[in-house]
């Protein structure tokens, strides 16, 4: 089986790089581009700890075929740092309220924050939750993870 050629920006920087066709993203970031911070876990795109941003959508990165960002932008939980090293405002809220206890499922949640908040920059509870219903979290309850969102929301956690 042949290497396939593509081309994308991830987080803000043009890639060229040849997978093999049959290559999902979430082992491309992981295993050849080195970028640690999106989770695998499932592998059937049910506990969403692989989410990254496609179009500045929330998707399963352990079920979507790399040869499908060809042309596209990625975002990745790392892109989310400013060059400074300073955090965007989401994983500095994470942070504030407590809503990180073993991490795993932290940048899947981030991840699907910034798809909502860049949708609808002040949601409900309910909003909030149905946003993140696609990620599984074993550990906090969601009720930090819903106050981290909405704490985010309310300091621009567009930027």
């Amino acid at each position: 089986m042949g290497t396939v050629k593509i081309s994308f920006k991830l987080n803000g920087c043009d890639m060229n790089v040849e997978v093999l066709p049959n290559t999902l993203l979430v082992d491309l970031l992981r295993d050849v581009l080195g970028l640690k911070g999106t989770k695998v876990g499932c592998r059937e795109g049910e506990c969403g700890v692989c989410t990254v941003l496609l179009e500045g959508e929330a998707v399963n990165s352990c079920i979507l075929p790399a040869v499908k960002v060809g042309g596209k932008s990625v975002v990745t939980i790392e892109g989310l740092v400013k060059e400074n090293g300073q955090l965007h405002p989401i994983q500095q809220a994470f942070i504030s309220e407590g809503a990180v206890q073993c991490g795993f499922c932290t940048p899947g949640m981030i991840m699907n924050a910034k798809a909502l908040l860049d949708k609808h920059p002040h949601p409900s509870d309910g909003e909030i939750r149905s946003g993140i219903s696609g990620v599984l979290c074993r550990c906090t309850g969601y009720r930090k993870i819903v106050q981290a969102i909405k704490t985010a929301s309310q300091a621009g956690g567009r930027k």
